[in-house]
């Protein structure tokens, strides 16, 4: 998915030229604040309240239907520019999401009006619509998002479009921000080194997980929260894998052969994949690799002699990434999964994607440690 986000191109150059702030500087500026997931959506009542707000909600923070309970992509927090000293606290913010027609006469569409030279200004007037992001505009590990537009159904013909585009750019620096947090108490760089010796890869491991099980081509990693919560992140590989064979279909009958030969309980049973409800399988960019990210549930079963399943009760969310890695000519299956019941479990999985996006095989692992070297010796 691309991180540049407009469908009139030379209007983008042109508005990232002229998009101004008074605290726009490269002066030094604090971190962001604010809960991780929740994105400040600045707009009038009127539109929020309207079809303008409908469209930011079900396009930018669509309910999520791959979890056990309904949570939206984003909490959004509506704020509106009041005052000084409310513009000032919305700045500091980690996400902030500026929506209003310009054509209206609200302090937010003023301010919009204000980020734009007059030439700039004519050109969304005369009925184009951009949505352009920035980051570390005010704060560092910030991202702003205007959406530019002279009218309500403009703007909300273009997040019907590309609204998908503004949630991956939330969620891209929510995973960096969450990677630096994650690890910031530690990381396990016996158990990372010992992976990258081993299975030629490396992952980042935060401090409390253990493996579980590290066999030829497998490796089960676990976090162990509490007796009725954990984390779950197996990693799977085949060698000289030809990616033409790479397909959701695919993915999905050997995450079930995986899960039911390995991710077994304690008591018997086994994981394998709730085929109940929704399962979304999407083509992807991961990491400049050609892939699948895969979202579901999954439940635990225990297959009963005449071949059916009978369910055990328990289950959650899990993420999947599989993808073809070119250097090394593998496949590679990511997949993570959280138990957690009687928590909402949107932000349990993001750990999970996070811990995926760490993935580097071996050159890729090794460079990184000689520059590191190299840095230090300098």
């Amino acid at each position: 998915m691309n991180t540049s986000i407009t469908r009139h191109y030379p209007l983008l150059l042109l508005i990232l030229l002229l998009v101004t702030a008074g605290c726009e500087t490269l002066e030094y500026r604090p971190a962001a604040v604010g809960r991780e997931g929740d994105v400040v959506v600045v707009t009038d009542s009127s539109s929020w309240n309207g079809a303008l707000g409908d469209a930011i909600r079900g396009n930018v923070a669509p309910y999520l239907g791959t979890l056990p309970a309904p949570e939206r992509a984003f909490n959004l927090q509506r704020m509106t520019l009041t005052s000084n000293s409310v513009i000032e606290a919305i700045q500091k913010q980690k996400n902030i999401l500026f929506v209003a027609p310009l054509s209206d006469s609200t302090r937010e569409a003023e301010f919009l009006r204000t980020r734009l030279d007059p030439q700039a200004l004519a050109a969304v007037q005369s009925g184009s619509v951009s949505i352009i992001p920035r980051r570390d505009l005010w704060q560092t590990g910030q991202q702003v998002i205007y959406v530019f537009g002279q009218s309500e159904e403009a703007i909300i013909a273009e997040l019907e479009e590309r609204g998908s585009d503004i949630q991956y750019q939330f969620n891209d620096i929510t995973r960096e921000r969450v990677e630096e947090e994650m690890f910031e108490k530690g990381r396990q760089f016996d158990m990372e080194n010992a992976l990258l010796d081993k299975h030629d890869f490396r992952i980042k491991m935060q401090h409390d997980y253990f493996t579980a099980i590290d066999t030829t081509n497998f490796v089960w990693l676990r976090r162990v929260v509490s007796q009725n919560s954990w984390r779950s992140l197996f990693v799977y590989y085949v060698d000289d894998f030809n990616p033409a064979n790479l397909n959701p279909a695919w993915i999905n009958a050997a995450r079930d052969r995986l899960t039911e030969t390995h991710i077994q309980g304690n008591l018997g049973g086994f994981v394998t994949t709730d085929y109940r409800r929704e399962l979304i399988s999407e083509n992807i960019d991961f990491l400049g690799r050609y892939g699948f990210e895969t979202r579901g549930l999954w439940h635990m079963v225990e297959r009963e002699d005449d071949g059916d399943l009978t369910e055990w009760g328990m289950g959650g969310p899990f993420v999947n990434y599989t993808f073809y890695d070119d250097d090394s000519r593998r496949l590679y299956m990511i997949d993570g999964m959280v138990f957690a019941p009687g928590y909402d479990k949107r932000e349990f999985l993001r750990h999970m994607e996070t811990i995926a996006h760490t993935f580097q095989n071996a050159n890729e692992a090794r460079a990184e440690s000689t520059e590191s070297t190299m840095a230090a010796t300098e």
